[in-house]
């Protein structure tokens, strides 16, 4: 094979690659219509009492319910970054470096579990904690899942409780899932 025809496949083959890179990350930043943004965290006057300290975390990604493999992109909620978690009696609120802050109000929260993994991070065993809730009521009912990586097994422990606390005072929507 002469080297011209060598490098003219391997530019075709790399352009197909970047289209196709390109493709996959407009998909993944869906638009605002197909995942509204989540609550603004409010200020802390209003968060109401702490019911932890700060955890150190790693906000692993923003999945669809029952989907570990369906990252949502749109409002920063696909971009993995190093976080800050804490537990409040309005919600959780999820305090990330590089990208916009997570509030889950404790209305939206329906379940809160651990897993092996989701997109973006695969860890074993069941070592993430993953918040389920939904944004709005008009959304869809299965909602969306959060996982977040403590830095410490006893802070996942401590995350866990204080947010089935949350959702054991909070009143079940309609087709909600219990809490795992």
């Amino acid at each position: 094979m002469p080297p011209w025809l060598s490098v003219t496949i391997l530019v075709a083959l790399g352009v197909a690659l970047l289209l196709g890179m390109a493709k996959g990350w407009r998909r993944l930043n869906r638009g605002p219509a197909d995942v509204p943004a989540p609550p603004t965290v409010p200020a802390d006057a209003d968060l109401g009492e702490a019911r932890t300290e700060p955890l150190a975390a790693t906000y692993v990604s923003t999945t669809r319910a029952g989907d570990w493999l369906d990252r949502v992109g749109s409002h920063g909620l696909g971009v993995r970054s190093a976080a800050t978690v804490q537990v409040w009696t309005s919600g959780v609120v999820v305090r990330r470096r590089g990208a916009p802050d997570v509030f889950v109000p404790r209305a939206a929260l329906r379940a809160v579990g651990t897993s092996g993994g989701m997109a973006g991070k695969v860890v074993g065993g069941e070592g993430l904690v993953v918040l389920t809730w939904v944004p709005s009521p008009d959304d869809d009912p299965r909602g969306l899942e959060t996982g977040l990586r403590l830095r410490h097994r006893q802070e996942a422990d401590v995350l866990r409780a204080a947010t089935q606390t949350l959702i054991g005072s909070t009143p079940a929507a309609s087709g909600s899932e219990e809490s795992s």
